[in-house]
């Protein structure tokens, strides 16, 4: 492509090369007129003394100017450096006026386009699809706190090491799996942009080997035979408040998450069928989840039907019954029971089940970790399964399918949830001794008949009432 350099009169000519004392000492006049320099720029002298940097070029056969920048903003050096990229630009068949008028929307859409921006965006899609509250919290909680340091940098401008910043701020507090989640949030973010034809890459995934690895430590809990049973006698003997007593007593039943438990809804459960249904859209995993209910669990939720049954939650906010208890209600009852938040935690109840459970030698360990609504039923347990005992279930675990011998199908033995027998005599402080066992029993006709142990002192076992609890602990 042929490139004509044109003096100040439009007309083809010599070059002159500018000076920089040349266009200081240039003065207006009452027109404007055009000092050359060369390849066609030029300055023109404004007759308000301004002094415009423009260069002349033809493209696809006509005549056209491209501005430059006014000096002295952009000196002399500047001003060829800027001619030269738009020669290039010329040479590759493109426009150098409208490239620049791209590069200025480009810029503008970039603007437009914060961190904040894009996050706030994915956040309200998240809100769409149903996530838990508590999940969007959390998210909302991590991107504010990116925010400071790059919520107003268009997505597309930043780099990894300005990301790594804001996650070695988070880090320098100490709180290493912070930082790690909040790297997860933030690639989220930049995927959700990149989606959105709003950011290039993610760079945040750059980053993952940069943290640092938090140390796993698992939620306190209980797991012996001996303080379960301390634990379990003394919710019995909570003396706060009524719903939060519930709670408490429902936790060793059902032994799901915390959150899930406090944010039980009332249209969630069959009580005909014994069957509390969780959405997907409530459980950690993103999967459909079914407790089964026992006799007992049955019986506290008619007590609680009585407090809660005309709102939505079983267990609504003291402050704002449209809103569902607080996540620290639990553990707060635990800390009144004597119980230190190096002993025991709302979600400890899961841990006991698992390790009890599994320590009985009763259940298949795919099912405990099924009812635990884990995903990966063949992670590592908190304790190994025993051989198989001879013992049937002696407590309330309606659901899960006790292991028979190898050579016979896996079918439910043992007594239904409603044929459970009061088992312990939990009456008295939280270190009482456990009541001793007494001669086995027998089941209704038809069924198969098996040694179920029953509490000696069963005369005045509060848990006639119908509250029998988890198992038996000697």
């Amino acid at each position: 492509m042929l490139l004509l350099v044109l003096d100040r009169s439009g007309k083809a000519g010599t070059n002159t090369m500018l000076t920089h004392i040349q266009i200081a000492s240039a003065k207006p006049s009452a027109k404007p007129f055009n000092l050359s320099d060369s390849q066609g720029l030029f300055l023109t002298v404004q007759p308000n003394g301004s002094k415009l940097w423009r260069l002349s070029y033809r493209y696809l056969g006509r005549q056209k100017t491209l501005h430059l920048g006014p000096w002295p903003d952009v000196s002399l050096a500047d001003a060829r450096v800027r001619r030269d990229a738009a020669r290039k630009q010329i040479a590759a068949g493109l426009d150098p006026a409208q490239e620049k008028k791209r590069a200025r929307v480009t810029e503008k859409i970039a603007a437009a386009n914060t961190f904040k921006d894009v996050a706030e965006e994915w956040v309200a899609k998240c809100e769409r699809e149903e996530r838990a509250p508590i999940t969007l919290e959390k998210i909302r909680w991590l991107l504010g706190m990116a925010y400071p340091m790059i919520g107003t940098l268009p997505i597309s401008k930043i780099t990894p090491q300005e990301v790594l910043a804001v996650l070695r701020k988070v880090e320098a507090t100490g709180r290493y799996e912070s930082a790690r989640r909040m790297r997860s949030v933030l690639s989220r973010v930049f995927r959700y942009g990149i989606a959105t034809a709003r950011a290039d890459r993610d760079v945040a995934a750059d980053l993952r080997g940069a943290l640092i690895t938090p140390k796993v430590q698992h939620l306190a809990a209980i797991t012996t035979p001996k303080e379960a049973g301390g634990l379990l006698r003394a919710i019995e003997g909570y003396t706060g408040h009524e719903i939060t007593a519930i709670a408490l007593r429902l936790s060793p039943h059902l032994f799901v998450r915390p959150g899930e438990l406090r944010s039980a809804e009332w249209t969630e459960f069959d009580t005909p069928g014994a069957v509390w249904s969780l959405s997907a859209e409530k459980m950690k995993m993103r999967r459909p989840h079914r407790v089964p209910l026992s006799r007992q669990v049955l019986d506290m939720l008619e007590e609680l039907q009585a407090l809660t049954g005309d709102g939505r939650f079983l267990f609504p906010s003291f402050r704002s019954p449209k809103q569902c208890m607080s996540e620290n209600t639990v553990n707060a009852a635990l800390r009144r029971l004597g119980y230190s938040q190096e002993e025991m935690t709302a979600h400890g109840f899961r841990a006991m089940a698992a390790t009890l459970l599994n320590e009985m030698g009763i259940w298949n360990p795919d099912a405990i970790e099924k009812q635990l609504a884990h995903l990966d039923t063949s992670m590592v347990r908190r304790s190994p399964a025993r051989p198989v005992s001879t013992t049937p279930s002696n407590c309330s675990t309606a659901g899960v399918t006790p292991r028979r011998k190898a050579a016979r199908p896996q079918t439910p033995i043992g007594p239904t949830p409603r044929a459970c027998r009061p088992l312990l005599q939990i009456s008295g402080s939280r270190d009482a001794p456990v009541g001793s066992w007494s001669t086995p029993r027998t089941l209704a006709p038809k069924q198969k008949t098996f040694k179920i142990p029953t509490c000696s002192r069963s005369s005045n076992c509060i848990l006639r009432s119908g509250r029998c609890l988890r198992s038996a602990f000697k």
